[in-house]
């Protein structure tokens, strides 16, 4: 049976908290107090991306369902921010709130921020959920390491044209990637994210991780799915049949769903067995 949206009174109007000098909105649907799940979303979206899934999950914990800055109804950063310092401001403010380990839900860019909060803060993440989580360099063939590499080449010089008349937007249009033409405002804070390269904060997670891929994703292949399964310890994986890297939040959900739910309610027994008398 498939899980049943939350009833409107359990969607709250949005909310804010200011960490780090920056504004956060996010929109809050409370089944219960505990656990406190934050949900991540992706690269060039906003909270509404998990809105249908973490409606139907309503009655797990106290849902919060962020707008990164420079996303929705979030500002921007005044700065320059990295994913180091979007988990920095999670980390503040869960300081601020006291609100204990949470469990961290992140899609795409957002595994990326939840990748940084549980490998920086272990102390603030109780568990960790990477949907079609990015973070990692692809591993090319060497055709296609030579051809990437050559276009390198030929961008930087036609990039030395621009001054002599040479149209930046047609430049941008036949090189860059489609986040980077939608990039905007936003376009340094992209550059930064896409060379990071998190292998090493990854192995040093402690948290239970779930892992969930679909299997035509492309933006981040089930290959990324494996790579995280042997980098993190405490970690389990699950590539979706038939499912790519928006479909996976779309008609995937229900699939996402019941992985979610099974998940969190074997952290809750395991809390329970940690409770019982000996």
């Amino acid at each position: 049976m498939k899980p049943r949206l939350a009833p409107v009174w359990k969607v709250k109007p949005v909310q804010s908290f200011t960490a780090n000098n920056t504004d956060h909105f996010y929109h809050a649907i409370s089944g219960k107090d505990a656990p406190v799940i934050f949900w991540g979303h992706g690269w060039g979206q906003d909270h509404k991306a998990f809105l249908p899934l973490a409606s139907s999950l309503h009655s797990l914990g106290a849902h919060r369902l962020l707008d990164f800055p420079g996303f929705g109804a979030s500002a921007r950063p005044r700065e320059s921010w990295d994913t180091q310092d979007y988990a920095d401001a999670i980390a503040t403010h869960l300081k601020q709130k006291n609100t204990g380990p949470v469990i961290w839900i992140g899609h795409s860019f957002g595994g990326r921020v939840g990748i940084q909060l549980a490998s920086r803060y272990p102390d603030l993440v109780q568990a960790l959920v990477l949907i079609a989580g990015a973070g990692l360099k692809r591993k090319r063939s060497p055709l296609k390491s030579l051809y990437f590499k050559g276009r390198i080449a030929l961008y930087k010089a036609l990039k030395k044209l621009v001054p002599l008349g040479l149209s930046q937007d047609w430049l941008q249009s036949r090189f860059g990637s489609r986040d980077y033409k939608n990039a905007g405002p936003m376009r340094d804070i992209f550059l930064k994210t896409i060379a990071e390269d998190l292998s090493p904060q990854a192995a040093q997670i402690k948290a239970p991780t779930l892992l969930i891929y679909g299997e035509n994703d492309q933006e981040t292949p089930p290959e990324f799915g494996r790579r995280y399964k042997d980098l993190i310890p405490n970690s389990a994986l699950h590539i979706l049949t038939g499912l790519d890297h928006y479909s996976v939040l779309g008609s995937g959900r229900h699939q996402v769903a019941n992985l979610l739910q099974a998940f969190i309610k074997d952290l809750d027994d395991h809390k329970q067995d940690l409770r019982s008398p000996r």
